[in-house]
């Protein structure tokens, strides 16, 4: 007997129906309008307090808006003369350059390297010892503001607390206000910002798994290359979002300088956010202040977008 070798039939083709595909995009585009619908209260929010006042400042730096006189009540468009006159402005490059450096050595560096490393004693620390410095440190934080600035005029000025320390030793401290502005207002913002980094960074540090730091442990890395080679690596996002969160809030700062300096002396401590205040509310000149910081959203709006895409790096 032979065998007889079965062959499979062929099956028909399945015809596929196009108005199926079309009624399954269509339920699928009306999922997607279902699940935006509690976002419309959320976008409605972002539109009015976000957007808004963004288009109004960009229009109002197109005006000779003021606050006296007929561009008060009558403002009428001029283009990009306020942007023009900006530029032309000896003042604005030096703004720009002392709130680089304010930016980037109180908040980039110091705010960020102060954080982490008092995150990094207080989780080796007795949990006594760290509550007490914990206090301490969160209370410059918790502080408003206004307040923070008023403390910290006091220790900076002449008779201030940093001279009355210094004259204990024999020595003369300058009026620091006066002599060091810039310096007096960076120290002052890495006291009070220091806390805000030291938090979230002690949250990550605890986030970190302790097996993967004893292996490394057990492997023969020490301190320095379990923190360069492990920890970093492991908090890079969350270093990535708080250098965004310090730096933006950095670049608009406003109360802290203008208590403690005003801008001054001779505009030697006058960034971007002072020298709009003087022009739009000391000089009048709305639309010439608007356009100042229209520069610093600008300015803010970059530093955001390099910081979203160093978070969105792939990791290694």
């Amino acid at each position: 007997m032979t065998a007889e070798v079965l062959t499979p039939s062929p099956q028909p083709e399945l015809r596929r129906d196009p108005e199926e595909g079309s009624r399954r995009s269509r339920r699928r585009s009306l999922t997607s309008l279902i699940r935006m619908i509690p976002l419309v209260p959320a976008i409605f929010l972002m539109l009015v307090f976000l957007a808004g006042p963004i288009i109004w400042s960009l229009w109002g730096s197109l005006t000779d808006a003021s606050l006296t006189g007929r561009a008060a009540t009558d403002p009428q468009f001029i283009g990009v003369d306020n942007y023009t006159r900006l530029f032309a402005d000896p003042l604005f490059p030096q703004s720009v350059w002392l709130t680089v450096v304010f930016t980037l050595v109180s908040a980039v560096i110091a705010q960020t390297v102060l954080g982490l490393s008092l995150a990094l004693l207080m989780n080796k620390a007795n949990k006594k010892v760290g509550a007490v410095v914990g206090t301490i440190i969160v209370a410059a934080w918790i502080l408003p503001e206004i307040v923070a600035a008023f403390v910290a005029y006091a220790f900076f000025s002449q008779d201030g607390t940093l001279n009355q320390m210094l004259s204990v030793v024999g020595l003369d401290g300058p009026n620091w206000l006066y002599s060091f502005p810039m310096l007096a207002v960076i120290c002052a913002n890495i006291w009070r910002g220091a806390a805000f980094s030291m938090m979230i960074y002690q949250a990550a540090l605890n986030d970190v798994p302790p097996e993967i730091t004893e292996a490394a442990m057990i492997d023969g890395a020490g301190g320095a290359k379990r923190l360069i080679y492990v920890t970093l690596p492991m908090i890079r996002q969350t270093i990535t979002t708080t250098l965004m969160l310090i730096t933006l809030q950095t670049l608009s700062l406003f109360t802290l300088i203008f208590v403690m300096t005003g801008g001054g002396p001779s505009n030697n401590s006058t960034t971007l956010p002072i020298l709009a205040y003087k022009e739009a509310f000391r000089f009048s000149d709305i639309g010439y202040g608007t356009a100042i910081a229209t520069v610093m959203l600008a300015v803010g709006a970059a530093f955001s977008i390099v910081y979203i895409r160093a978070l969105r790096a792939p990791k290694d």
